[in-house]
Formats: C-alpha cells, sequence, structure tokens
C-alpha cells in the first residue's frame, strides 16, 4: 500500500467530497456545456465548489477533469487543449485544498463503446494515458477512474493511470438490472471488484448510478470479492421531476442515516455524487461524530 493510502486510512473511513457537476450548474454551468472547459474561463467558480467541499470536511477532493480526455474534448472542439485543462483543474484544487484534503484527480468514461467498434482499445488507452501523464505532470497526488460501466474501458484508465505513477481508485457505476446491481455492460459487483484488482488498483469503488441505499448491498458485495479498500460515492437518491424539471430530494441528514451501515461493512472512503453538496458531506463528519 502506497504511504498516502496508509496515512489516509490510519482513521478510517476516509471523507470524500460530494457532486461537482450538479454544483457547476448552481453556479450558472449550461446543460450540455463542458465542465471542465470552466477551469480555463470560470476557475474561480471551479474553486469554490473545491473549497466548500474542504471547508465541510472533506478529507479527498477530487478534480474538474471528469471529460477532459481528447475524446470527450474533442466534441467540445476543445481537443489542443487537454493538458491545459487537466493542469489547471489540479492546480485549482491543490489551491483549494490548501494542504487541509488530499487531491484525486478525476478521470471520467472517454464516451465511445468499445463494444461498438467506435475506437480500438489502443485509442482509448492513448487517450487515458494523454490525461493521466497531464494530470501527474500536475503534480495530481493520485486518481481515481469513476463512473465506468465497462470494466474493459476501466482497466485501460487503470493500466494509464498506474503508468504516470498515480495511486488509483477505480471505480464502476451500478445502475442496471432488475436489483441495479449491474453496470450498464451488465456487470456485477464482483466481477468488476476482480477485473479492477486484477489490473491493479490500490482502492475498489463505485459510484452514481443510485442512491446510497442501493450502494449499501453494492458495498458489501464488492468488499467480499476484493482485499483493496472500497470508496462508495452514492447519489442522493434518485431524481425525481419537480416543477418540469430532474431535482435530487434527498436530504443530506437523510443520507448520512446510511453511512454507520457502510462503516459497520467496512468501507474505507465516503462521499457523495450527482445531487449531493457541501451540506452532505458535513452530514457525514457529524454522523461519524467528527
Amino acid at each position: 500500500m502506497s504511504e498516502l493510502l496508509k496515512k489516509l486510512l490510519e482513521h478510517p473511513p476516509v471523507i470524500t467530497d460530494g457532486a461537482w457537476g450538479t454544483q457547476l450548474q448552481e453556479r450558472g454551468l449550461p446543460v450540455g456545456a463542458c465542465p471542465d472547459e470552466w477551469n480555463l474561463s470560470h476557475p474561480e467558480a471551479v474553486e469554490s465548489v473545491a473549497k466548500g467541499y474542504v471547508e465541510a470536511g472533506s478529507q479527498v477532493i477530487l478534480t474538474n477533469t471528469f471529460g477532459a480526455n481528447r475524446l470527450m474534448l474533442e466534441r467540445h472542439g476543445l481537443g489542443d487543449r487537454v493538458e491545459e485543462i487537466n493542469r489547471a483543474g489540479v492546480e485549482i484544487s491543490r489551491r483549494a485544498a490548501g494542504g487541509r484534503a488530499e487531491v484525486f484527480a478525476s478521470i471520467g468514461p472517454s464516451g465511445v463503446l468499445l463494444m461498438m467498434g467506435e475506437k480500438t482499445p489502443a485509442e482509448l488507452e492513448a487517450a487515458f494515458v494523454e490525461q493521466a501523464q497531464a494530470l501527474a505532470r500536475a503534480r495530481a497526488e493520485a486518481a481515481v477512474i469513476e463512473t465506468m460501466s465497462d470494466p474493459n474501458e476501466a482497466v485501460l484508465a487503470i493500466r494509464a493511470a498506474k503508468a504516470a505513477g498515480l495511486v488509483t481508485a477505480a471505480c464502476m457505476s451500478f445502475d442496471s438490472g432488475k436489483n441495479r446491481d449491474r453496470t450498464m455492460m451488465g456487470t456485477t459487483p464482483e466481477q468488476a471488484a476482480e477485473a479492477l484488482t486484477r489490473a491493479g488498483a490500490d482502492v475498489v469503488g463505485a459510484n452514481c448510478g443510485q442512491g446510497i441505499e442501493g450502494y449499501v448491498a453494492i458495498a458489501r458485495r464488492l468488499k467480499a470479492a476484493t482485499d483493496r479498500p472500497i470508496w462508495i460515492k452514492a447519489n442522493a437518491g434518485m431524481p425525481q421531476i419537480v416543477d418540469g424539471k430532474a431535482a435530487y430530494v434527498m436530504t443530506a441528514e437523510e443520507f448520512a442515516e446510511y453511512v454507520p451501515q457502510l462503516v459497520e461493512l467496512g468501507v474505507a472512503f465516503i462521499g457523495g455524487c450527482c445531487g449531493t453538496s457541501p451540506a452532505f458531506i458535513a452530514a457525514i463528519r457529524r454522523r461519524l461524530g467528527r
């Protein structure tokens, strides 16, 4: 285990951060716009998201680089700004952390499906290598590969992050199947844990896709299938239509009620995903008695 993880896991669970996308939308990010580009055009807004989590008690915060791989950025005409956007994302979060939290750089999906032949595995891996190297040069302390549906794509991203020398957490999103216990590609928690562990992930987990109540069972199954620390970042329930718009209605206190179950299971990293905010992180901290 790396020295970074040893330090963080001296007193588990580690409190991570919450949602970024919905927080940026609250600050004016238009639906369909490129969140990662805001690292360049709206750095103050991005930093305010990160600072909010640090002040709420996050011990680990992410970077606004979820979609900052070349394949995703090309959709917005930004394929030539991979280095610049990732560097700015790390710098913003490091500045917000101010030594009070560790920074894990976010690496999200490529946006293309391997099974459809849209790109080759080599092309996907090259995109992840480019992003991971940029994050490492910007002095990210670690990477979290998140919201993955295809374990084959996740493995390519893990290889890229490890080659860049980054401590690596890898997370799948379980949002499909009768019991919401499979990824969009049909992968079970056990299959995911095995693939991510074999690929060299230092931490294995799940994020997004469903509310925290469903991730208690997922966490139990992941824990039983790997010897790696478990990372869970669930949504604030499932979105509901309120006044014609999708909204997350679960409160921070309702979310935090499930934290003791995750702690009992031995989950090492606990935070939130879509619909959560600094208030959710503060509620988690209170529930842990900190």
